[in-house]
């Protein structure tokens, strides 16, 4: 029992721990997107499909000593792929088709270990089924998920903020060849244990009946709600805070946790009180869908919803889990089932979808399989008639929120990257003005009155760091000014006639809308150059720039793509700046302080950083509350004019650790 135990501990922890530390190697190569870790999920959720359905086919097709050969083999096979680490040579084309090259560079990067990694679960379970008759092997299951959620909650809070990336790779390489050597004396020792006449017995097919097709319809079904609320409800965190392993892992641990609780001891999944609570979690969906609620409150309320929607899920598959003769057709529907769930969340949905109705949709879907699940179970047709009923209206008002997704727009558009909503609103005396919003949060706006239409607003006013940082820069000549992140072209309508503005921009939707529905690129005087991609990767690829002014202002919501900010990328931008040239980066945030991060990299590079804080005025109808930091030569600064001394200098906070390509650390700058 020891040598299964750690066998399949490792390998579930070996197997989550790779995720979230893959996805932060890769997330730089594809503008640090949300759907960056969605489409990660879906190789995972097909990898762990394509590992069940080979542990399925050995079970059923080859007698147990050649199931232990063929397994070790291939095991040994995997050595050769070490140590894991990401292919560089992806960057170049990543931006090209991003969701088949995230699934290209992972199945390069772990293809081989993370499938072997996948069948040892089930693997060991058939195995410790077959050497102790009559054991239930199903709390290894549990053993694995508890390995799992561990490996989970500890990457942000112990991995993540002491390791680099190269550290990372190289530990976790050295785990996963302690585990071939676990899996092999595991192979080993089930060999020894099958002689020739227990072999035949073993390899015999017990009388077990074989479960419907109904019945496998619905383990998959309950695994593919399970998993598209996962995903659903972690991208709709992930694309308003940030896209980082922690609001990964947090989601994904509860829902791990609900797999231990259910399959180590079925008598927590207590089933009147889930269903019961069920309601209260769908109405809090519904509200958080509708209405909005401040981000921890958010967060705690996702948290408690997914936890109930995945209990009821996984409680009731429990509830239904077969013969151990019948084990690895139970984890090939329940891996079939969350491979669906991820490929609908993660790559149906973003084309076929122009908002998130993934969550409705998933929402429903839970709803419906708990009214198939109750309708054997309630004999009154009066009981019936009731929940035919409640999920009927439940279906009319999920309908009813997912159209308010797109009601009131003038245009909804999806893709890849994000999903963007044009508005237009009337604002006083000052007339109708046009909105651009992402998620919950407005990317620029503009006054449609003629007077006002070439007025930049929001957070790129006059009195904004940026806004005043362009006014300092020298009048009498052409100026070459640089953008990473267009959202509505706003910043276009300090452009005068010979300037040279070079937007870089990774979406490719956003400069369509700015082109269609904004005019501040149109109005501008200024030569206006669009560089389609991932700013930081377009700039390390071109000339010296020698731009007055470089603005960073690439994040998605209160978003944050970390590769923006390191000391490689600081590197990059300063190299593009004249002598005297000014970088200007937007770092206004609800939830994260990166003040200390800009300060440190400020003083690695031996600059000065200000910081220029403007709070809304009731009485300026153009301005929002903002924090921008200008980052310049100590020079630069001391020339400044009288009218921007006002700028706090920035002093790096003590043993604050700067953030680089392989290391950064979100929960040091929470707020």
């Amino acid at each position: 029992m020891p040598l299964f135990a750690v066998t399949v501990f490792l390998s579930a922890f070996l197997l989550f721990q790779i995720q979230p530390m893959v996805a932060k190697m890769i997330l730089p190569w594809f503008g640090g997107s949300s759907s960056v870790w969605s489409t990660c999920m879906v190789f995972f959720q097909a990898e762990l499909l394509l590992g069940y359905l080979y542990v399925h086919w050995l079970h059923e097709t080859l007698a147990p000593r050649r199931q232990t050969l063929v397994h070790v083999v291939l095991l040994l096979a995997s050595l050769a792929t070490l140590p894991v680490a990401a292919d560089p040579s992806w960057k170049e084309a990543a931006q090209a088709h991003p969701t088949l090259n995230v699934l290209g560079v992972l199945a390069t990067a772990v293809g081989l270990p993370y499938l072997l990694l996948s069948t040892t679960g089930p693997l060991m379970q058939a195995w410790y089924a077959r050497t102790f008759a009559g054991v239930m092997p199903y709390r290894l299951y549990a053993l694995s998920n508890l390995a799992s959620m561990l490996a989970l909650l500890s990457y942000p809070v112990l991995v993540e903020p002491f390791l680099e990336v190269r550290g990372q790779s190289l530990g976790w390489s050295a785990g996963y060849a302690l585990f071939v050597v676990a899996c092999c004396a595991t192979a080993w020792w089930s060999w020894r244990s099958v002689s020739a006449e227990r072999e035949a017995v073993a390899a015999a097919p017990a009388d077990v009946p074989r479960p419907t097709w109904r019945e496998c319809l619905l383990w998959a079904g309950l695994a593919m709600t399970a998993s598209t609320l996962l995903l659903a409800m972690t991208r709709h965190l992930t694309q308003d805070v940030a896209p980082v392993p922690f609001l990964w892992v947090l989601p994904l641990s509860i829902y791990l946790a609900s797999f231990i609780l259910c399959f180590d001891a079925p008598r927590y999944y207590v089933r009147p009180l889930f269903l019961a609570a069920l309601p209260a979690a769908f109405f809090g969906l519904d509200w958080i869908m509708d209405e909005g609620m401040p981000v921890p409150a958010m967060i705690a309320l996702i948290s408690a919803s997914l936890f109930v929607f995945c209990m009821v899920c996984h409680g009731e598959l429990v509830r239904r889990k077969p013969h151990p003769r019948h084990l690895t057709l139970f984890y090939l529907m329940l891996s079939l089932g969350g491979a669906l769930g991820g490929i609908f969340v993660g790559l149906i949905a973003p084309a076929a979808f122009t908002a998130y109705f993934e969550l409705p949709v998933g929402l429903f879907l839970c709803a419906l399989l708990v009214a198939v699940v109750l309708w054997r179970e309630l004999r009154r047709p009066l009981w019936r008639v009731v929940l035919l009923l409640a999920l009927c209206g439940y279906g009319v008002r999920l309908g009813m929120v997912s159209m308010e997704f797109v009601d009131g727009y003038r245009l909804v558009v999806r893709n890849f990257y994000s999903q963007l909503r044009i508005s237009e609103r009337q604002d006083g005396e000052l007339g109708v003005k046009r909105v651009m919003v992402h998620g919950r949060i407005n990317h620029g706006e503009q006054y449609l009155a003629a007077e006002h239409r070439r007025t930049p607003t929001t957070y790129y006013c006059h009195e904004s760091g940026v806004g005043r940082a362009i006014f300092s820069l020298p009048q009498e000549r052409p100026l070459k000014l640089g953008m990473l992140g267009l959202g509505a072209g706003t910043l276009a309508a300090y452009g005068r006639k010979g300037d040279e503005m070079r937007i870089y921009e990774i979406n490719e939707q956003v400069l369509d809308l700015a082109r269609s529905e904004f005019s501040y690129l149109a109005d501008s005087p200024a030569r206006i150059v669009p560089v389609l991609g991932d700013g930081r990767l377009m700039l390390e690829r071109e000339a010296a720039q020698g731009f007055d002014l470089l603005a960073i202002d690439a994040f998605s919501g209160d978003s944050i793509p970390a590769h923006l900010l390191t000391l490689e990328a600081m590197q990059g931008y300063l190299r593009h700046l004249r002598p005297d040239g000014i970088l200007a980066v937007h770092i206004t945030n609800r939830y994260l302080d990166l003040q200390p991060v800009m300060a440190a990299a400020a003083r690695h590079y031996g600059k000065t950083a200000l910081l220029y804080a403007l709070e809304r005025d009731d009485d300026n109808d153009f301005c929002f509350t903002s924090d921008w930091v200008l980052i310049m030569s100590p020079e630069r600064a001391a020339a400044l004019p009288l009218v921007m001394n006002d700028g706090e200098p920035l002093k790096p906070s003590p043993g604050f650790r700067p953030w680089t390509d392989a290391f950064s650390n979100l929960f040091s700058v929470l707020k």
